[in-house]
């Protein structure tokens, strides 16, 4: 788990909290970090903490966002009056429980907020809403064009909490870039996995392009900020991401070298790696999604100016955040007994690599 760094002074004056989604790979993370601030802190989510988690002091309520009514309750229950929602669908859950999650389930966040009187929700949006962009640094002013029911459905909710601020609620929007840190698998998992096999990693690409990542700490740290800082200072809309990065082939080069094991990332045709993945992806042999494999290749960067005149300043480099990752993986992954539903719903759990296990194989012997 990550906690706060040597000299991390405490930015805000200790509440009530509730986090949705509080026991996903973010909302852990949330939790942890405001309850070694001094925060009450209460997880909302549909299932409860692991056992290995060891999260103490953190109270769990079941409850799902699509549920106006749960939210509430658990609102009132804890006399929360802050509230961080972290709940979202992923890009592989299918486009109806996407809209229900991340468009209902955000105004139903909200409204139960308004009406039990919390101060603030920041809201965790996506740089997903952006699309690809030609021009970069991509900026909190840049024309939104999401990908997909997952980046559109970002849109949307970004939408009603304007409404909620036209209100007289202070909504603060974070756009993160993809975040990774302890207990993140999901797609990462596969990437360790070939690390750590000995493999050499293949790009989407060349990996000549610059690649935004950051560490999920960076991100918990930027929520803070937006509960010490003053209503006008902080009721927009924030890009989060790290601000030292550079191209995909140096950065994801960094864990290899970790690993010792003289392999190294290897660039590939994009147009013919990027048919292949579609290829694989129609006929359920690959759990890499569209987003992931379409725009790989593409520079994705955003500008972190706009926090950072906050205070803001991010811990991590690319590379620090991927070998940190890389270390928990090697220290704590243990194959689980695999849910046949799980693959692509969750950032927790390993997914399926399908036919890119066959690959792995070829990538180790070259």
């Amino acid at each position: 788990m990550s906690s706060p760094s040597e000299g991390d002074e405490r930015l805000a004056e200790p509440g009530s909290m509730l986090v949705t989604g509080g026991t996903g790979f973010l909302g852990l993370h949330t939790c942890q970090y405001f309850k070694e601030r001094g925060w009450d802190v209460t997880a909302l989510d549909l299932k409860p903490f692991k056992d290995e988690d060891e999260i103490e002091g953190v109270e769990y309520v079941e409850g799902d966002v699509r549920d106006e009514e749960s939210i509430r309750r658990a609102i009132e229950t804890t006399g929360a009056d802050a509230v961080v929602h972290t709940a979202a669908a992923l890009p592989l859950w299918d486009d109806q429980r996407i809209r229900e999650t991340t468009i209902d389930g955000t105004r139903n966040v909200l409204w139960a907020a308004k009406e039990e009187g919390v101060d603030r929700v920041v809201y965790v949006s996506s740089t997903a809403v952006y699309g690809t962009h030609d021009s970069h640094p991509i900026t909190e002013e840049s024309p939104l064009d999401g990908v997909g029911a997952y980046g559109e459905a970002k849109i949307e909710a970004e939408k009603i909490c304007a409404d909620f601020r036209r209100m007289g609620m202070c909504v603060p929007i974070l756009r993160p870039k993809t975040f990774i840190g302890p207990q993140r698998l999901g797609v990462f998992q596969v990437l360790f996995d070939w690390i750590e096999s000995g493999a050499n990693v293949p790009m989407v690409g060349w990996g000549n392009n610059k690649y935004q990542l950051m560490h999920v700490y960076d991100l918990v740290r930027a929520m803070e900020f937006m509960f010490a800082k003053d209503e006008a200072d902080v009721n927009t809309t924030f890009n989060v991401g790290a601000d030292e990065f550079g191209t995909m082939k140096e950065d994801f080069q960094a864990p290899i070298d970790y690993a010792g094991t003289g392999k190294r990332t290897i660039g590939t045709p994009t147009p013919l790696t990027v048919f292949a993945l579609r290829v694989l992806e129609k006929l359920n042999l690959s759990p890499l999604y569209p987003w992931v494999y379409e725009t790989a290749h593409e520079d994705s960067y955003v500008s972190v100016e706009k926090l950072k005149s906050l205070g803001w300043e991010p811990n991590y480099s690319n590379k620090e955040a991927l070998v940190e990752t890389y270390e928990w993986y090697l220290d704590n992954y243990e194959e689980p007994e695999r849910e046949d539903d799980a693959t692509g719903l969750d950032h927790r759990v390993a997914w399926d690599q399908g036919a890119l296990a066959l690959v792995k194989g070829v990538f180790k012997r070259i």
